[in-house]
């Protein structure tokens, strides 16, 4: 179906992510900052970013302002379990500067895919 990158610090969600990703047909690349991101998305364009917020390295503020400057048109979903500050000032933000969707973590996989339908499909 679609491509989709995959960027997220934790291992162990962004193999669940994957794994639901991959069952509904699309293919995936994972990173596990917005530095890495970055890296993968030149080598391997996708339809679809889908980025965490708070990680160490390169966070996903500073990482969607730099998707949206050198890739305008791809879509972008953003996700935050909060971190030092308040988890929807994050979301907020991300939405501001161009994620088309932002998830508060912890949501359930048929929330996440739906988003992600909704989002490809727009």
């Amino acid at each position: 179906m679609s491509k989709i990158l995959l960027v997220d610090d934790e291992q162990q969600l962004r193999s669940m992510l994957r794994i639901a990703l991959e069952s509904a047909g699309h293919e995936v690349e994972e990173a596990g900052d917005g530095k890495e991101a970055i890296e993968s998305y030149c080598s391997h364009p996708a339809d679809l970013l889908v980025t965490d917020i708070v990680m160490p390295g390169q966070e996903g503020i500073e990482t969607i302002m730099q998707f949206r400057d050198k890739f305008p048109e791809l879509k972008i979903i953003a996700m935050s379990g909060g971190g030092k500050n308040n988890r929807q000032s994050y979301l907020d933000w991300a939405k501001k500067l161009g994620a088309n969707r932002a998830l508060a973590k912890p949501f359930s996989i048929d929330d996440f895919l739906t988003a992600v339908q909704e989002v490809l499909k727009e």
